[in-house]
Order: structure tokens, then C-alpha cells, then sequence
């Protein structure tokens, strides 16, 4: 049995986020991004058409839903399902690592709504305390 040249490229030291060239740093990156955070969030409830997701989601343009979709499909969040019927049917999906990423990004979402009116007074406070 060969291994693909990518899976050996892999290292074999531990992954730390706070190293600079650390690859999970992408992952991150990937997964809490604005539009990845909403698109996570959203799936974790059905899956849907890429319409369906778009409406959503407010605010995002296709090319960027396109984009976030396709980038979380290959880092393997996203399961893309395209049914050959005429018209086309895509159908987006979370996968196991999906749902497991998007429950832990949708916790830190809703904790940012709970909290939002502290974080509110804080930068009162702080824009205050700058002027004076």
C-alpha cells in the first residue's frame, strides 16, 4: 500500500496553534471567518440548495458563499451531494467533523449575542475615557 505524496507530507510533530507556520492556524482561520461561521451554523440545522443558503445567510454575495462553501468542502466540513437531474441539484451538507466544528463556532456566536450588551457598555466606557 503507497502513500499519496500529500499524506506523507504530513508531519509528524503535534499541531500548536501559536506556532507561527502551524497549519491549524488555517483551519481556524477557515472555520471562524465570518461567512464560516454562518454557513456552519446554518447547516447545523438541514441541509440546503446553495439558494436556500444564501437567503439564510444575510448579506452574503454568492461569490463569497461559493468561495466559504468550496473551501470548507475540501478542509472536509461541507459535503457537497450534486444530483444529476435536469435542472441541476446541489445539495450542501455538514459532515461528521462538519457538525462537531459548527457546534463549537455556533456556541461562541450565540455567546457573542448574549454578551453583546457589555461588550456595548465596555467600548462606551473605554471610547469615554479616550476623549477625556
Amino acid at each position: 500500500m503507497s502513500v499519496s505524496p500529500q499524506v506523507a507530507a504530513i508531519p509528524a510533530w503535534r499541531p500548536d496553534v501559536n506556532e507561527k507556520l502551524c497549519p491549524s492556524r488555517v483551519v481556524l482561520e477557515h472555520v471562524t471567518s465570518r461567512w464560516g461561521v454562518l454557513a456552519l451554523a446554518a447547516l447545523l440545522e438541514r441541509s440546503y440548495r446553495f439558494s436556500e443558503l444564501r437567503r439564510a445567510i444575510g448579506g452574503v454575495s454568492e461569490k463569497m458563499l461559493a468561495q466559504t462553501l468550496q473551501t470548507l468542502e475540501r478542509d472536509g466540513f461541507v459535503h457537497r451531494d450534486a444530483k444529476p437531474v435536469i435542472p441541476p441539484r446541489v445539495d450542501y451538507s455538514l459532515t461528521d467533523l462538519g457538525r462537531e466544528a459548527g457546534e463549537q463556532v455556533w456556541a461562541l456566536a450565540r455567546w457573542a449575542e448574549r454578551r453583546l450588551g457589555d461588550v456595548e457598555r465596555a467600548r462606551a466606557e473605554y471610547d469615554g475615557a479616550r476623549t477625556s
